[in-house]
């Protein structure tokens, strides 16, 4: 079990913005509070309709760290995770509502921007991630993606801003055993540090994430150093770079030199998930039919039922002797029965309804 956690994180801003003249549109941003530790990153998105980007992204990193901190107990021990991402989601947008009030912004995505990040209370771990970006778990035996960059083909990814951005965002619970450090980085430092069609991660960043076993100060001071350096100075059409890092102390470092520093390329294949999710489409329409019969012919049974109930001589029942109330009419004992909700036609209904939204969403693609 670690010690103590040191936090850390540090954002650049790229020489192409700098040639541009355009402000920095990464955001870092780092927290312990609670018992929580918690890194924030977000990349702000660039082009001409994301006006507002950097204050999107700063006040996202800003705003899902005090969450994390604050709730990290309610969050990790809810089962429904789709909630979960829901209720990050909405506290965003309430605070963008404010920035959009006070800039006269005409529309969210102004403020577009991916989100990453990681928070750690006692052995337990909260991961999440939006968009481009890479989280990359650092053990004593190596170093693997923990989150893997959301990219389309086309070069196009996901931001918070998105109509369903609650859908696409992972929300990973786990626990650090055996788990050195975290690195959390932005595209910037992504593009020059990990290899996507390998999957491997390059040794640097072990190295870089050592920097902070001497405390947050001097990690972030080296960090930034690196960035200058080896990644916004390598390149005058550089992007904004954000490095954050979660370091176990008292654990222990893999040997960077003993790392794999090449791989081989994935293999590839035509299949994709639209081909996947399509070949069932047949099926699961007969699926559908199947289940939306069994609804109706359970309807039909408990009909027959109740009718062959309702042929039989009903028994009268003797006056209250106490009130002298007579007991309740038929018409009355009727209404009341037709106010009951049939469990099982309903459930059943449900059920019907959950499959044809399916195939809906299969007719999507």
């Amino acid at each position: 079990m670690y010690s103590g956690i040191t936090v850390g994180c540090v954002t650049i801003i790229g020489q192409k913005h700098i040639s541009r003249q355009v402000p920095c549109e990464d955001a870092s941003f780092a927290l312990q509070k609670n018992g929580v530790s918690v890194v924030c990153i977000a990349d702000g998105a660039g082009g001409k309709k994301y006006t507002h980007a950097r204050f999107g992204s700063a006040c996202a990193v800003k705003t899902i760290a005090e969450i994390l901190t604050d709730h990290f107990d309610a969050l990790y021990s809810e089962n429904r995770e789709a909630a979960v991402r829901s209720y990050l989601m909405a506290k965003i947008r309430i605070e963008f509502a404010d920035i959009i009030a006070e800039k006269e912004l005409d529309t969210l995505d102004q403020l577009s921007c991916t989100l990453l990040f990681v928070a750690v209370k006692d052995r337990r771990m909260i991961i999440g991630h939006l968009g481009d970006g890479l989280v990359v778990r650092i053990s004593p035996s190596g170093l693997s993606p923990f989150s893997m960059p959301q990219n389309e083909k086309d070069g196009t990814t996901f931001f918070i801003t998105a109509g369903h951005a609650a859908d696409y965002m992972r929300f990973i619970k786990t626990t650090v055993d055996d788990c050195h450090a975290v690195a959390l980085m932005t595209d910037g430092v992504q593009d020059n540090v990990y290899d996507e069609d390998a999957g491997l991660v390059k040794p640097v960043v072990a190295k870089m994430a050592e920097t902070f076993a001497d405390g947050r100060e001097k990690g972030e001071a080296a960090i930034k150093d690196i960035l200058e350096k080896y990644i916004v100075g390598s390149s005058n059409v550089s992007d904004d770079s954000s490095f954050g890092v979660l370091l176990f102390e008292g654990t222990n470092a893999p040997d960077a030199s003993a790392l794999e520093s090449s791989a081989a390329k994935f293999g590839t294949s035509e299949e994709n998930f639209k081909t996947v999710a399509m070949s069932i489409k047949e099926d699961l329409m007969k699926a559908s039919e199947i289940i939306s019969s069994a609804a109706s012919k359970s309807e039909e049974d408990k009909e027959t039922k109740e009718n062959e109930e309702d042929k039989k001589e009903p028994v009268k029942e003797p006056e209250n002797e106490n009130t002298g109330t007579a007991p309740e009419s038929e018409p009355a004992v009727a209404e009341k029965q037709a106010g009951k909700i049939n469990i099982p036609a309903l459930a059943l209904g449900i059920a019907c309804a959950v499959e044809l939204v399916i195939i809906a969403l299969l007719l999507i693609f």
